[in-house]
């Protein structure tokens, strides 16, 4: 399938992983009006994904920049989801080996959850670091109305595009199963905490998570009836002691959208081996290239600690293969 026409994208207007909390707050007003009208139970979900579509997910429909404009060679490719819509995503191999960046995790790949805002092309600056900083494979995708892929978003199609995106790495000859890692930032750790309970990774790198949608309203509206109009919805907290494989969590010190206390109350409720990295004076949309070297010190410890051994990827394969069936 060809892709959508690009045209020049301005590197100096960044977009979001996150857009202001306000218009969730909104989403779930919204959902005790749905909630009073009492309405049957088909027509309340339906109108559940309407409503994520308007207040939750904010995609932009053009991917106007490449890795290729920083001189990373990628593969730009498609694949179907179980509900039959195409997604975009790009493979970026690892550097040749003796790049600057290569320092031996060229087996690892890098399964990449974006946030709620824009598409891909917005992280081409985020993708360069990790592929020089690195040296692994990468490979992120856009969700369901994102970019250049068919669909409309909601939180359980975001959860399909995500088995969708592993079912396509484990068809790859290029990419070890024992091997995938996932890194989620902002919703999409949240994305990434729902698929570990599925299918385990080698490893797990969660970058500003939230602990629910229904936390993140309460701590700006204490008042309101938050909790019990949100449910369980993008419920990270309820999942990660589930999940018992290497963790990183990653927050910003200063982060204005999602409190850094809802990124430690994730790592004490994770059951497995687990670390916390704290940005120092970081916002929620502070690039990573101002971030410093300790974090991608932080990030290479983690790369290099995870289990390499033929038993435990034979192991990580083995619970993945169905992934791909």
């Amino acid at each position: 399938m060809p892709p959508a026409p690009r045209s020049t994208w301005s590197p100096g207007v960044p977009v979001p992983d996150h857009v202001p909390f306000t218009a969730v707050v909104r989403f779930v007003g919204l959902l005790a009006v749905a909630a009073i009208l009492a309405l049957p139970g088909s027509v309340y979900m339906n109108l559940l994904e309407v409503l994520e579509r308007q207040f939750i997910f904010f995609p932009m429909p053009r991917v106007e920049r490449t890795p290729a404009d920083l001189g990373i060679p990628f593969e730009d490719g498609y694949f179907t989801t179980d509900d039959g819509y195409i997604l975009n995503g790009w493979f970026i191999p690892a550097p040749f080996e003796g790049s600057a960046g290569d320092l031996g995790n060229a087996d690892i790949t890098l399964l990449w959850f974006h946030g709620n805002a824009g598409n891909m092309g917005h992280r081409v600056d985020d993708l360069a670091l990790f592929h020089h900083l690195l040296g692994v494979n990468i490979f992120i995708f856009d969700y369901r109305g994102y970019g250049d892929s068919q669909g409309k978003p909601s939180e359980r199609g975001v959860y399909q595009d995500s088995r969708a995106a592993l079912a396509y790495l484990l068809s790859r000859e290029d990419v070890n199963p024992g091997r995938i890692v996932y890194y989620g930032r902002s919703l999409g750790a949240a994305v990434a905490v729902e698929l570990a309970l599925h299918h385990d990774p080698n490893g797990m790198v969660l970058y500003s998570p939230f602990t629910s949608l229904a936390d993140m309203g309460e701590a700006l509206y204490t008042l309101s009836p938050v909790r019990l109009l949100a449910g369980n919805r993008l419920d990270s907290l309820a999942r990660i002691s589930q999940y018992h494989g290497p963790l990183l969590i990653i927050h910003g010190e200063a982060d204005e959208i999602i409190p850094i206390d809802q990124g430690r109350a994730l790592y004490e409720a994770a059951s497995g081996p687990k670390s916390f990295y704290q940005v120092s004076g970081a916002y929620h949309n502070d690039p990573l290239g101002d971030a410093g070297a300790d974090l991608w010190a932080a990030l290479g410890r983690f790369l290099s600690s995870l289990p390499d051994d033929p038993g435990t990827s034979d192991r990580a394969a083995e619970r993945n293969s169905k992934a791909a069936e």
